[in-house]
């Protein structure tokens, strides 16, 4: 059974002289830090994203392609870390996300090991000198693809591609499934993992946690202020569903069910969001028509959706997502999303009508470094209020980009 990357494990490994394979590679010494794109890690990382993944074990002589001793890499810091992930972004096209580099060992004992998964982006290519090659693994060796294999792997992506949209489809159309849009609008964003990786079945413990935390990451992403789907379902016992858990709606009455919302996670990691934005209270006794649409309740639902999909990811161990949001509502009236002057009071001056809201679409690594992530939570947001004529969101402000300095 697959275990978690320790150093008694690798120990374990050498001792036993398991030999290099598809998904396994031993490498005596780091590449140099300095010129890295120019050395072979580009090209060690895309046979591994071109052959299904695997690990690259820095740290370990071999003999005839089997483990004979470990050997200390020296200092391996978080620049020489970022270097890499870097490498594999600008060096690689496509480029290969989510690499997972772990340090093992002690001074005079160290080993780093990077981690490459499987890929549905192949085939991964290097550009050599004037030409682009795709390596891949043969067993224990690098080989360069040939045409036919080539093709074949452009027609799986495409191929991955249709099912991936698919599978989007199905979650959105699920969760849109129900609502009264002829009364007032509702929006609808659901996330997928392009390659599920989680096996297994969440507990409702596991699904609880996962709610739990995801408050106060929505929170740092979009702050109080708006209405957030997340205070309007109840995190605390999620519901037994379809291979997923749901949080119920429990804005219920007269008073409240204008915040209706229902969530839910999937074992394969997945999220989906359902909430009303349309008809939102204004004041204590007035509210929203059906059709109208504040874009901060838009802000908020994304904070949510994608602050879900992030501490789902932890726990089922995907990264890459595809993200769709969209609002449903078929009344007569044209759907207008509201924005806020600079006295703080609702704003339709830009607003463009809109007859239909068109879905959009995202790819995000829910895996990325915190400030990265953030950041496309902003933009994703921008492309949504953008659609019905609101320039800038009012809520999600991360900090600069130059802080990722």
């Amino acid at each position: 059974m697959p275990s978690p990357l320790t150093d008694d494990l690798l120990d374990a490994a050498v001792a036993a002289g398991v030999a290099e394979a598809n998904d396994l590679d031993w490498k005596s010494e780091l590449p140099p830090a300095k010129g890295l794109p120019q050395t072979d890690f580009p090209k060690d990382v895309a046979a591994m994203a071109n052959s299904g993944g695997g690990v690259i074990v820095f740290g370990v002589r071999e003999s005839q392609k089997a483990a004979t001793a470990r050997v200390d890499v020296g200092e391996f810091d978080e620049a020489y870390e970022r270097s890499m992930r870097s490498a594999a972004f600008t060096a690689i096209s496509p480029p290969v996300f989510g690499l997972n580099v772990h340090r093992l060992g002690d001074e005079e004992n160290r080993a780093v090991v990077v981690e490459v998964f499987a890929s549905v982006d192949g085939p991964h290519l290097i550009y050599k000198n004037d030409y682009f090659a795709a390596p891949m693994r043969n067993d224990s060796d690098t080989v360069w693809m040939k045409e036919r294999q080539i093709e074949a792997m452009y027609r799986a992506r495409f191929e991955e591609r249709r099912h991936a949209t698919e599978a989007l489809d199905a979650l959105f159309q699920e969760a849109a499934a129900g609502r009264d849009s002829d009364k007032r609008a509702w929006l609808i964003a659901v996330a997928h993992p392009r390659i599920p990786r989680f096996r297994g079945r969440l507990t409702r413990e596991e699904a609880r946690a996962v709610l739990t935390k995801t408050v106060g990451l929505a929170l740092t992403y979009a702050g109080r202020g708006g209405i957030h789907p997340l205070e309007n379902v109840d995190r605390d016992n999620p519901r037994p569903g379809l291979r997923r858990w749901v949080a119920v709606n429990n804005a219920t009455g007269e008073r409240s069910m204008w915040r209706e919302s229902w969530m839910s996670i999937h074992h394969d990691g997945s999220v989906t969001v359902a909430a009303a934005v349309g008809g939102h209270r204004m004041s204590s006794d007035a509210y929203f028509e059906g059709w109208q649409v504040e874009s901060v309740a838009i802000e908020c639902a994304i904070a949510d959706l994608l602050a879900l999909a992030r501490t789902a990811a932890e726990t089922t161990g995907n990264d890459e997502y595809d993200v769709r949001l969209g609002i449903e509502w078929v009344g007569e009236e044209p759907l207008m999303i509201l924005t806020k002057d600079n006295m703080g009071f609702t704003y339709d001056g830009v607003s463009v009508p809109l007859h239909h809201y068109t879905p959009v679409e995202t790819t995000v690594n829910a895996a990325e470094p915190a400030l990265d992530f953030f950041w496309h939570v902003h933009d994703f947001a921008q492309d949504c209020v953008n659609q019905g004529g609101v320039s800038n969101v009012l809520m999600i402000q991360p900090p600069a980009r130059d802080s990722l300095a």
